[in-house]
């Protein structure tokens, strides 16, 4: 019996210093000191009596037993998380979810998830991270999150990885612009054509293929947020290609006209994705959860 020897904050400190990079880091991410991480990991090498993890320069590297024990430590905390599930005691789960997600996310369905994860699990804090997806994926990749709900394609596989739905692209515009139902491509470029980052695959492709057809790019006004842009339409700047969730219910009450000029980029594929090697098992939980949130917005 290990009895108090051997600790869940230790082991929870061990963890997360591997997955983070740094005793700086671990502390941030536990809510502690960096002088209450290293701590505990000193106490856990001398009650082992072995080495763990040598300190290089504010970096770590894990001795050949740290290694092997990593993964003990790791099947140590999943079978604490699932002693509880086993029990009906969610709520008695005290943890953080990092959740990293693109604004389309946040800006439709995220508050239903939040809500119905917190019923789920009460005692568990969310610290949210709204970005491009190429941020997110950075965060994720890094170990600076746990979940991410973003758009492909990536830069790297992750072992956790499921289809959260596809959203098309459509071309809105105040009705007093009266560009019709269906007009030219090159007409739009009679007004400053608003688009969502420049660094963003629909505004790449949008600049592509403007620049196909002859037309100015700098008639192109790119913004960092979908809200802005969707407010910049609504007052009638210029016509918008937006992710059509983010402006049904604007076309709808007649605030916006919906047309098709005969190009839009591709569609965006949205996934729930997370590393199971490292994160618990709320984690996958909440990933389900997402696929299943998801699936309802879209109808």
């Amino acid at each position: 019996m290990i009895k108090s020897l051997v600790t869940f904050k230790q082991l929870e400190a061990f963890t997360c210093v591997v997955d983070s990079g740094s005793f700086r880091r671990a502390a941030e991410v536990l809510g502690t000191t960096q002088p209450n991480i290293s701590t505990r990991i000193a106490t856990l090498e001398n009650v082992l009596g072995i080495v763990l993890m040598h300190r290089d320069a504010g970096s770590v590297r894990l001795t050949e037993k740290g290694e092997a024990l990593l993964l003990a430590a790791r099947k140590v905390l999943l079978a604490g998380e699932d002693f509880l599930e086993i029990a009906g005691r969610r709520d008695l789960i005290d943890d953080r979810l990092r959740l990293g997600v693109t604004e389309l996310v946040a800006c439709t369905w995220l508050h239903d998830f939040l809500r119905e994860f917190k019923m789920l699990y009460p005692g568990i804090r969310v610290e949210l991270d709204v970005n491009l997806s190429a941020e997110v994926e950075k965060d994720l990749v890094a170990g600076q999150l746990d979940l991410a709900l973003q758009t492909g394609p990536f830069s790297r596989k992750m072992a956790g990885s499921l289809a959260l739905g596809r959203y098309r692209y459509g071309w809105v515009a105040a009705p007093e612009l009266a560009l019709g139902e269906t007009p030219d491509f090159a007409a739009l470029f009679a007004h400053p054509v608003l688009s969502h980052g420049r660094n963003t695959r629909a505004s790449a492709a949008l600049a592509g293929h403007a620049r196909t057809q002859g037309l100015a790019v700098n008639q192109i006004v790119h913004s960092s947020s979908l809200t802005s842009c969707l407010a910049m339409a609504l007052d009638g700047m210029g016509p918008a290609l937006l992710p059509r969730q983010m402006y049904c219910t604007d076309v709808a009450a007649g605030r916006l006209v919906e047309f098709d000029c005969g190009w839009v980029p591709e569609t965006l594929d949205f996934f729930a994705r997370y590393d199971p090697l490292r994160v618990p098992h709320f984690v996958q939980t909440a990933a389900a959860l997402a696929v299943d949130v998801s699936a309802r917005a879209r109808g």
